[in-house]
């Protein structure tokens, strides 16, 4: 018998998916640096796309699993469901009870965690945008309603995003730093914001980059958990932890809320590897402040550069740049690709890198000065 690869024709009697499911324009990632390479002929190419790590993972974390795996037989058990380990250490470095700390596959596993309490057919949900797409895909998915308030000076209009709010209002996302842009909305905004936001309106706070954070200004968001407000704050392990490969994140809410996102959790989301990485991760407080520093001396070194070159740039406060562009972003792209530099386009005239190790940092100088210069002559 003929073995089958796949059938893409379309039956007659096709499934239909939901409407607004139809609808959804989904996320797009990047295709695997290996298979970039192979498709360009190219070699040694370097990845300044998707915000990660330029250090990897804490050494901590890398010699707990390689402990695990001596005994491997633990791999057939499922993992805690409940991440009591994980969280005991999040809830002691935090000073937030354990039961007030969801776990999940990413940051991203949260958002759609969230959406589905709490969101349904025609509830509106309002968020910036440009920003963080898993968004609007998470409410689009459930038939919510989006709202969105365009940026500031590439910063949330918090006054507008207020201002956008209704009866019908279920949540609110504010990415703080903002991806793409990098920017952050300070301490005093940010309170002015809260005190405009009805009761009964979950306020989602994803700060998937607040250790890279110099600013003096930021808010300190727990403090409004703290004070019992309808508040969900979003960290994860993926950025300044480098462990985006294992998909760890939490989230922080009052026990009531909390426990709702509960019932709509799956059992076992997050595996025993990411639990144990990120326990130990949290322990290597060296490893962040090297990661942090290492990151100020690459933001220090791409403003000089760019400033040098005449290219405009939105300083960042997280770990990637955000360059708004006077030409098409994907033949910057393409152009950068076919020297062996990946970065990432997020709109028709602008493109985010992540900050690398200096020495990418340079690669992307570099190839960015030729492309410049080719399309000058």
């Amino acid at each position: 018998m003929k073995e089958l690869k796949g059938n893409s024709a379309v039956p007659k009697n096709k499934i239909i998916p939901l409407e607004y499911v139809s609808k959804i324009k989904p996320y797009v990632p990047g295709k695997p640096v290996k298979e970039l390479e192979r498709e360009l002929g190219i070699k040694g190419s370097i990845k300044l796309a998707s915000n990660e790590n330029p250090l990897g993972p804490s050494k901590k974390a890398v010699e707990a699993l390689r402990k695990f795996f001596q005994n491997g037989h633990e791999l057939s058990r499922y993992p805690d469901s409940n991440g009591y380990y994980l969280k005991s250490a999040i809830s002691e470095r935090l000073n937030v009870d354990s039961d007030e700390i969801i776990l999940g596959n990413g940051s991203n596993e949260l958002i759609d965690i969230a959406v589905r309490t709490f969101v349904g057919p025609g509830d509106e949900a309002v968020m910036a945008t440009p920003s963080f797409v898993a968004y609007s895909i998470a409410v689009k998915s459930v038939g919510g309603i989006i709202k969105e308030v365009p940026l500031l000076d590439y910063r949330h209009d918090l006054a507008g995003i207020a201002d956008t709010t209704t009866d019908r209002t279920k949540i609110i996302f504010i990415a703080n730093p903002n991806n793409p842009t990098g920017t952050i909305n300070n301490r005093d905004e940010f309170e002015r914001f809260m005190n405009r936001v009805p009761d009964g309106v979950l306020v989602i706070v994803d700060e998937a980059y607040y250790e890279y954070v110099m600013d003096s200004e930021y808010p300190d968001i727990l403090n409004y958990f703290a004070g019992g407000r309808d508040i969900l704050i979003l960290r994860t392990f993926s950025k300044a932890y480098g462990l985006a490969g294992l998909r760890i994140g939490y989230g922080i809410a009052r026990k009531d809320i909390i426990t709702e996102m509960n019932k709509i959790r799956g059992p076992f989301n997050t595996n025993t590897l990411s639990q144990l990485a990120a326990m130990h991760a949290l322990t290597d407080d060296e490893h962040l402040k090297k990661s942090i520093e290492i990151n100020e001396q690459g933001k220090k070194f791409l403003y000089r550069e760019l400033d040098s070159m005449g290219i405009t740039y939105v300083p960042t406060e997280a770990n990637f740049v955000y360059m708004p562009l006077n030409t098409d972003s994907k033949n910057i792209y393409e152009a950068l690709l076919r020297m062996g530099v990946i970065i990432r386009t997020v709109g028709p005239r602008e493109i985010r890198v992540t900050i690398g190790l200096p020495e990418e940092n340079e690669r992307f100088i570099e190839a960015l000065k030729i492309v410049i210069k080719s399309w000058s002559n």
